[in-house]
């Protein structure tokens, strides 16, 4: 089974000319957990935008063993869940419930099953019982945990966030970590909580103008200061 991520030479330029991913190699194991770590601008969010097809650049991206084109793109979706940086970009519907259960129903999925799995992507991230609440009503990490929940309902392999701690209070930062934490897939997190980096990925890419500047363990890239302060990431 290739429950990966495997990217080869990944070139990507904004519309306006300005290289934003040069070269960029990357591949994750299955049950990996990442952390993507650079300065603004370096490159983080458009490199996750290309794991599952919303951005095409110039290079190879596989995921799930399957190369990115165009036929594979709904069952790539279907198994790399992106959580974006704001869950207002997620969350669109009256109720919780119909937010969880859009993907599933997307997919045709019977009545029953479509409860099962909103059932159990609530419960996976704390929320039981908030079904029939007004997402547009919920607390920042209220919102996340919906939008987390909206990705786990498709059953993915592979869970991708964007800066899912920023705008948190520490209590709603504390409650994510601890559920990242218990989550089984396999994890790619572009942030720049390097606290929640430390405690919660043994795995570190640290990417810097749209190249990849360093990979390895946590631990031996933390204690580099030399490498952290040369990319502006302070612990």
């Amino acid at each position: 089974m290739h429950h990966t991520i495997d990217v080869k030479e990944l070139h990507y330029r904004y519309p306006d000319g300005t290289p934003a991913l040069r070269g960029v190699s990357l591949y994750i194991a299955p049950g990996q957990k990442v952390a993507l770590v650079g300065p603004n601008g370096s490159g983080k969010s458009t490199l996750i935008l290309h794991l599952n097809g919303i951005l095409r650049g110039e290079g190879e991206v596989c995921v799930c063993g399957k190369p990115i084109r165009d036929e594979n793109v709904p069952a790539i979706r279907a198994q790399v869940g992106l959580v974006f940086q704001d869950p207002d970009d997620q969350l669109f519907s009256h109720r919780v419930f119909e937010d969880v259960a859009f993907g599933p129903v997307h997919l045709g999925m019977e009545e029953s099953e479509v409860r099962r799995r909103v059932g159990q992507a609530l419960a996976a991230v704390g929320m039981e019982g908030f079904e029939d609440r007004v997402p547009h009503h919920l607390s920042m990490g209220e919102k996340r945990r919906v939008a987390i929940a909206t990705v786990l309902a498709m059953d993915p392999e592979i869970l991708v966030l964007d800066e899912p701690t920023a705008g948190l209070d520490p209590r709603g930062r504390r409650e994510l970590i601890s559920l990242l934490q218990h989550l089984p897939q396999t994890m790619l997190v572009a942030t720049h909580d390097m606290r929640m980096v430390a405690e919660l990925f043994p795995r570190t890419i640290v990417i810097d103008e749209g190249q990849i500047v360093a990979d390895g363990p946590t631990a031996e890239l933390f204690g580099n200061e030399q490498l952290l302060a040369a990319h502006g990431l302070e612990i």
